[in-house]
């Protein structure tokens, strides 16, 4: 009966995979050998390699090439859509910047210009001597005091009674005509609505995150990225519009949804067109450097614009361009491919063959990988499966404290240009522009090198230079800003490359929804980044060591991951668990390996079924 079993399954492991019968006949020559295979494949659980060795989607579609007009077209629409990210968002910088600023004095007081000048309380801050910017001299006093003495210096002001500026502020010109906080009176007591505008920004993005990769995974990425993109553009208009403060924060909210969305998708869809060293490329090049021109153009078209208003609306008239790219860019295939969709995705395959001057196989999927891919489609995922075993838990653990380190101290840095000395356009243009060598680096690290100590360098060289700044005289204003510079250069490829590293970590299945898991846990550190800085009024350096010391623990964290250097991606949760790094096994009784002459080799193996660490 055992005898007959094998024939059978060796009959059918010789039709699906066009070997040989020396199989067979190995068993049938040597029947003593059988309790031995039973043993074995018990162990080791056989199945036939048609099933085992599926086609993946790469060997599908390899005559499509790398780099056709296809290919080329989707690289650089995506990289194009992301365009209008780099300023919707942190124009923030600017429009909620705060100008100089001190108590209003009413002009019906009929002071003179020596007592005027006297009104306003005297501190020092940071080694200069300056007018107090939340508290005045009580203006009855000064009133009954300038009718008594003529020359406000005869009298000891400091025993003169201080009152808050009851009547409002007056803000200096110099820089801005207006931005949100001047206009809206955000300073003094109301003075974290602020950096709370910034952070409500975040809570969308993290709102964001979880909707798109949930939305996207089930309705596909071309919807969701071209509805993040009307929101985005829609939104952003109407932010210009604002009638108050809490009006513009749900406007900025609603933006940060659908500005992430577009990102994501763009990511995503890009990851699953193009072939792995393309879409390395799209992931560390094209879509970065597109976002940094447009962080790039902000500081240009916020000198030439002071009025907050007008500078969000010009900025936002980019966004509606790129609406028509939907006639341009198609669907996913893969997810088309794992929701049964497969003529769709036949389709898409062979108009990229059309464009790309190649003839298609007649046939591109076989009733196997039909079969494959229906059930695949049988089973849907949540967000369980990204903690359902062992493996994916520690992975999915590691990479959400590496993304929250990553976006706090990219956005920390982004957000502290106007806190740098210098010229705060110059500063922010310089802290875009060093981006740009920094996304070059990274995409040479992710061609040469392993994922993992990649981004485990970035961040330790993020970490190391910050942790230096306290050891730097803040008097050498042009070092401090240097090393920041630095810092952010660090910063930035580690962030570049998370994104990247994520993508290939996670499954087909899952891809979209880890992305997003991952990213939304690293918006609560960019909500509470625009208050990093805040710690600079107890020390001016607590900040720059609080980002250096998490970045060297992300640098350790990374270590630990598994690599996906130069490995396929996983389409399934399945095939994400073979991406091993560090193996716990046990030394299992004897099995044994059969030889095609028919022999009987005694090994000690380790055992298959380790666990991944």
């Amino acid at each position: 009966k055992t005898h007959r079993s094998l024939e059978s399954f060796f009959k059918n492991w010789e039709e699906l995979s066009g070997r040989d019968g020396d199989w067979i006949n190995i068993y049938r020559w040597k029947p003593d050998t059988l309790l031995q295979f039973e043993e074995v494949s018990q162990s080791v659980a056989l199945s036939p390699p048609a099933l085992t060795n599926m086609r993946d989607y790469d060997e599908i579609t390899a005559f499509l090439g790398e780099w056709g007009p296809f290919q080329k077209m989707i690289f650089f629409l995506l990289s194009a859509s992301i365009f209008p990210n780099g300023f919707c968002g942190l124009s923030i910088v600017f429009i909620a910047d705060v100008p100089d600023h001190r108590c209003l004095i009413p002009g019906n007081l009929n002071l003179s210009e020596a007592w005027l000048n006297r009104t306003i309380p005297l501190e020092q801050e940071r080694g200069k001597l300056q007018h107090r910017q939340c508290r005045r001299y009580r203006l009855d006093v000064i009133r009954n005091l300038s009718a008594t003495f003529a020359d406000p210096d005869s009298i000891n002001m400091s025993e003169v009674e201080q009152e808050p500026c009851l009547d409002g502020w007056e803000y200096s010109k110099d820089q801005y005509i207006s931005t949100i906080v001047s206009e809206w009176d955000l300073v003094c007591g109301n003075a974290w609505k602020g950096p709370f505008s910034m952070s409500v920004y975040f809570i969308g993005v993290l709102i964001g995150c979880f909707l798109a990769g949930q939305l996207s995974d089930r309705f596909g990425r071309k919807k969701v990225l071209f509805g993040g993109a009307a929101t985005q553009a829609v939104f952003c208009i109407l932010q210009g519009l604002s009638p108050n403060w809490e009006v513009f924060c749900l406007f900025n909210f609603l933006m940060g949804i659908g500005q992430v969305s577009k990102y994501q998708s763009a990511f995503v869809l890009g990851s699953e067109l193009l072939r792995k060293p393309l879409w390395t490329v799209l992931g560390t090049l094209g879509i970065p450097l597109s976002f940094t021109v447009g962080y790039m153009a902000m500081p240009l078209a916020a000198y030439f614009i002071r009025n907050w208003r007008i500078l969000i609306f010009t900025l936002s008239l980019s966004s509606v361009l790129y609406i028509p790219l939907w006639w341009f860019i198609p669907e996913s295939t893969r997810w088309l491919l794992l929701k049964g969709r497969v003529k769709e995705a036949e389709a898409i395959v062979r108009h990229a063959a059309k464009k790309n001057g190649v003839t298609p196989p007649e046939v591109l999927f076989n009733d196997l990988e039909l079969e494959n891919t229906k059930t695949k489609t049988q089973r849907s995922y949540s967000i369980i499966h990204l903690v359902k075993t062992k493996n994916i838990r520690i992975i999915t653990g590691i990479n959400l404290l590496v993304w929250i380190v990553s976006s706090g101290v990219y956005y920390g840095l982004s957000l502290n240009t106007p806190n740098l000395h210098g010229d705060d356009y110059l500063n922010c243009f310089f802290s875009a522009m060093i981006e740009v060598p920094a996304y070059i680096a990274t995409w040479i690290f992710l061609q040469r090198f392993p994922r993992k100590f990649s981004l485990s360098g970035s961040f330790f060289l993020a970490g190391i230079v910050l942790c230096f700044i306290q050891l730097v005289p803040l008097d050498i204003s042009a070092l401090v800003t240097t090393l920041v510079m630095i810092g952010k250069f660090g910063a930035t490829c580690a962030y570049s490359i998370v994104y990247v590293y994520t993508t290939e970590l996670y499954p087909t299945a899952v891809r979209h929804m880890g992305v997003g898991v991952n990213s939304m846990a690293s918006r609560l550190a960019g909500i509470a980044s625009p208050y990093v800085f805040y710690l600079g009024a107890y020390n001016e350096l607590l900040p720059y060591i609080l980002m250096g010391s998490c970045s060297v623990l992300a640098a350790i964290l990374a270590l630990f991951l598994p690599e996906t250097f130069n490995i396929p991606l996983a389409e399934t949760i399945d095939q994400m668990q073979k991406i091993k790094r560090f193996k716990r096994g046990r030394t299992d009784r004897n099995q044994y390996r059969f030889s095609k002459r028919g022999a009987v080799e005694e090994t000690n193996m380790v055992a298959s079924k380790g666990e991944e660490v």
